[in-house]
């Protein structure tokens, strides 16, 4: 993110537009300011990444990097909000780019058809600002969490499973990284698994409000700390999470 006046102003259009969030407090235009002028990487757009671009599209940021490869399935759509039906068999990033495009005609969409990997992490990362990691496996989410590590980006951290969901803010240097909360790659993960695209919409939402208060700097991102639900009976908690010294990827720093 560029310096504060180092960047783009608000337009009297953009100001009408974003009326309703810039009175809150803490945020006000100084903070539109920034997300106008902040680039953020998203690593995979679909049920869960592709709410956090679209409300981040809706909340003014500036430029989204994305990343996610394929082409769009029939399977796709009972989660995956910018892809169409019309749109089954043609690539995926050429949807979410279009829709992201109707929603805000000012916003910068940097469209990358692959899915992060440890070839192409770091130069992904070193583009933006700021991180979001809603990748469904574990070597790509580990790739993203090494280049924000290595880069020192931000990252917001989340993941879906049935009815429950995981949100953190990771900050290298400052608070665990993906890899001092989970050391190991799970054994039993599989690419496809069960989930009602309300849930990735819920934390696909909080994820966005994540990233809006790490750059605009106000209200308590979770640094340190986890949320957890489980929409099947509403329950929250929220963990205390700690830096491994010992971590392979964020020890030493």
């Amino acid at each position: 993110m560029r310096e504060e006046g180092s960047g783009q102003s608000l337009s009297a259009l953009e100001e009408e537009i974003y009326s309703w969030q810039i009175p809150v407090a803490g945020f006000g235009p100084a903070g539109q300011a920034r997300l106008k002028n902040t680039s953020v990487l998203i690593s995979r757009c679909g049920g869960l990444g592709g709410v956090v671009a679209y409300e981040l599209a809706a909340a003014g940021v500036g430029r989204l990097v994305i990343a996610h490869g394929g082409r769009i399935k029939p399977s796709d759509l009972n989660r995956q909000l910018l892809m169409t039906r019309a749109g089954i068999g043609t690539p995926r990033i050429q949807s979410i780019e279009r829709r992201l495009k109707e929603l805000n005609p000012d916003l910068e969409v940097v469209p990358i058809e692959q899915n992060v990997s440890e070839r192409n992490a770091l130069a992904l990362v070193e583009q933006v600002d700021i991180v979001v990691d809603a990748a469904p496996l574990f070597e790509e989410r580990y790739a993203l969490n090494a280049a924000a590590v290595a880069a020192g980006r931000p990252m917001i951290e989340c993941a879906v499973f049935e009815l429950e969901a995981h949100l953190t803010t990771i900050v290298p240097g400052e608070t665990p990284c993906l890899r001092c909360l989970y050391p190991e790659q799970s054994t039993t993960w599989t690419r496809r698994f069960p989930v009602f695209g309300a849930v990735s919409g819920s934390v696909g939402s909080m994820a966005a409000m994540e990233v809006i208060k790490q750059v605009a700097g106000f209200g308590s991102p979770l640094h340190g700390r986890l949320l957890a639900y489980d929409l099947r009976d509403l329950s929250f908690r929220m963990l205390r999470v700690r830096r491994n010294v010992d971590c392979s990827t964020c020890g030493k720093l």
